[in-house]
This record gives structure tokens, C-alpha cells and sequence, in this order.
């Protein structure tokens, strides 16, 4: 039987992120792999969105729909 699980080591043991369902005394093999860091901290939507640096008209949250459905009613 084989699980993937995580675990955070505390400088003496490793102490599991969740529930073990196992019996007490019971032994096991451990493989051991560290997750890699992200290497650059990501952007929230806005951080992105604003980055981007957008122009349109100053009233495209409130009529957006007219903005992205302008053709339609036209035709």
C-alpha cells in the first residue's frame, strides 16, 4: 500500500500535515523529498491586472455588458 502525504520536519521529527491511518508501532518506509520554493512571489488578480496598465472608458464597470455586447444589438 503506498500514500502521498506532507509533512513538516521541526528540527527533531516529522510531524505529519494530516491524519495517519495506521495502527500504532506499525513500520513503515519513509522517501523523503523537499518541495522546491516558488522562486518569485505571485501577483494577486489585481496586482496583474494593473500591471497591464488598461485604457478604456472610465464607465466600463458599469456598462459592461453594453461594451461587450454593443454589436449584437445592432444588428
Amino acid at each position: 500500500m503506498g500514500k502521498t502525504m506532507y509533512a513538516t520536519f521541526d528540527g527533531r521529527v516529522l510531524r505529519p500535515d494530516g491524519l495517519i491511518e495506521l495502527e500504532p508501532n506499525t513500520r513503515v518506509k519513509i522517501t523523503i523529498e523537499t518541495e522546491e520554493k516558488p522562486k518569485t512571489k505571485r501577483k494577486s488578480f489585481l496586482q496583474t491586472a494593473r500591471s497591464l496598465q488598461l485604457e478604456g472608458p472610465s464607465d466600463w464597470s458599469a456598462r459592461l455588458e453594453d461594451y461587450l455586447y454593443e454589436d449584437k444589438k445592432s444588428q
